[in-house]
């Protein structure tokens, strides 16, 4: 690519303010993007970056300001416009179709699917075809609707990549993906960006940045604070900006695990549609102690994520709770038995939407600490949730606000005090901090080290690898239902523990289950 070309302008935003009443999300936000160029937007949770694409991508209009795409005016608030211009975006919240499959997304607003010119049978060899170049594997054939999170993340980047985008924005695209596989991905993107492709890259994954980028982003409070070439800055300049001061994470001492508070022998589930269920799995967790559970998802966490929340019960096997077996299984068990849990998705399974935070910060426990005799002590939930916006620093106007409106970090922040405040005994932690910035990342997971220092223990079941080599004491990585060895802290490099991820470690060691087997 020549120098001329490098230097083309394909985006111009112009002073883009935005507000949503007397919240200002966007404050006079200015910047270039080049042919060829991949631009890193950081920011902290809110700090506006989402809406910023969004009003890029049509979804929101602009309450100031304009943007121009490769020269030209786009129109504010059309979507259709931006697709046209070449614009591709992976929402960090998906966008997808629930009740059509795969494919059937993918072309979703390029074709109309009753149309006598679709050819499924090119459109599915197409989609295939990106799918095992990029490392993104996932059925065309599959319903949506059935997928995990982290399939259905991977159907948001072939959505863009199939509609030959000139400009892609990445929100968070390497969230469920192993080391390889996020590798993989770089690589063929340095292939598309020297041929043209301009990338803006959201990520809180600082390491991802200095890899990919050539120019970082800041933006706090709605505003742009600071712009760097990636090779003049690192990542506790990049961390600092973000938050306004220097960060620093929790530290994590090695120490002597207690007794097992629940233990998993030959368990084995039934497979739900085409994510598999566990595999004779042998499996402890031990008080003070946290558990890290590796893998590229929809390889059994989900099953052994609902297994100890008491939404399925083994098909064989044996569980134990303080070391007896449970005389039947459900929710309520589980929470009775001091199994709390962080679920996966804040959106779908974590918070109800249209509830506001005094109802959702009593969801799991309203039956037994706020009501008595079927009447409701609304005035005792009121200030439990008053109470968990003041310890755990939920930015928000107060309880009564419905707390879809809340951002990504604030939500994960309510919920870890409804399940903190409990003291429970076992902490199901799942993807706790996906999609987190720096500060509300530290934040968690050092409210995870306390609990394990007064005892509890933690289940992390987690694709990021810094985060799961990080914070446990033992690590297990879980393919195709099947679970590793326990691993102690430090005894494995993030390129052993994602040969395991990709199912080859399970081959190499020639076992089929999970028994306990501590490096």
């Amino acid at each position: 690519m020549s120098n001329s070309e490098k230097a083309q302008v394909v985006l111009r935003l112009q002073g883009i303010t935005k507000r949503f009443g007397p919240v200002t999300a966007n404050a006079d936000v200015s910047f270039d993007l080049h042919r060829g160029e991949v631009i890193a937007l950081l920011g902290e949770n809110g700090a506006g970056k989402t809406t910023l694409m969004n009003i890029l991508f049509g979804q929101y209009t602009a309450d100031e300001g304009a943007i121009e795409l490769f020269g030209q005016p786009l129109p504010p608030g059309a979507p259709r416009a931006a697709l046209d211009a070449g614009v591709g975006m992976v929402h960090q919240h998906f966008t997808l179709a629930d009740n059509l499959t795969v494919w059937e997304n993918i072309v979703l607003g390029v074709d109309h699917l009753t149309a006598p010119t679709l050819k499924a049978r090119q459109v599915k060899s197409r989609i295939r075809d990106l799918a095992e170049r990029f490392h993104l594997k996932v059925d065309p054939n599959a319903r949506v609707g059935r997928l995990t999170v982290g399939e259905r993340q991977r159907v948001e980047i072939l959505k863009a990549l199939y509609r030959d985008a000139k400009i892609l924005i990445l929100d968070e695209p390497t969230a469920v993906l192993t080391p390889q596989e996020a590798e993989a991905l770089f690589t063929t993107l340095r292939e598309a960006i020297s041929s043209g492709l301009s990338v803006i890259f959201i990520s809180h994954k600082l390491h991802e940045v200095m890899a990919i980028s050539h120019r970082v982003l800041v933006l706090r409070h709605g505003q742009l604070v600071a712009e760097r070439a990636t090779k003049d800055t690192n990542r506790e300049e990049m961390a600092a900006l973000m938050v306004g001061a220097e960060v620093s994470a929790p530290s994590i001492e090695a120490r002597a695990a207690g007794a097992p508070l629940l233990s998993l022998r030959a368990v084995s589930t039934p497979d739900q549609g085409a994510a598999p269920g566990l595999k004779a799995l042998n499996f402890e967790l031990c008080a003070g102690q946290i558990t890290g559970l590796a893998g590229v998802s929809g390889n059994g966490q989900a099953a052994l994520s609902d297994l100890l929340s008491g939404l399925i019960t083994p098909s064989a096997g044996e569980m134990a709770l303080h070391g007896s077996s449970p005389a039947r299984w459900s929710p309520r068990a589980a929470i009775a038995n001091g199994i709390a849990r962080i679920p996966e998705d804040r959106h779908k399974t974590g918070t109800i939407a249209d509830f506001d935070l005094t109802e959702n910060a009593i969801l799991e426990t309203y039956a037994t600490r706020f009501s008595q005799r079927g009447w409701m002590d609304w005035g005792k939930a009121r200030a439990f949730a008053e109470s968990l916006i003041k310890g755990y620093d939920v930015r928000c106007p107060g309880p009564d606000i419905r707390i879809r409106l809340l951002s990504g970090g604030n939500m994960q922040k309510l919920i870890l005090g409804r399940v903190l405040e409990e003291n429970p005994d076992i902490i199901l932690a799942n993807q706790p901090v996906r999609g987190l910035d720096i500060g509300a990342v530290n934040y968690v997971h050092g409210e995870l080290a306390k609990a394990r220092a007064r005892g509890a223990a933690v289940l992390l079941i987690s694709e990021d690898l810094d985060e799961i080599m990080r914070l446990s004491d033992v690590i297990h990585v879980i393919s195709e239902g099947r679970l590793s060895p326990a691993f102690a802290r430090g005894t494995m490099r993030p390129e052993e523990l994602g040969s395991w991820m990709a199912g080859h470690g399970f081959d190499s060691h020639g076992m089929d289950t999970g028994a306990p087997d501590a490096a």
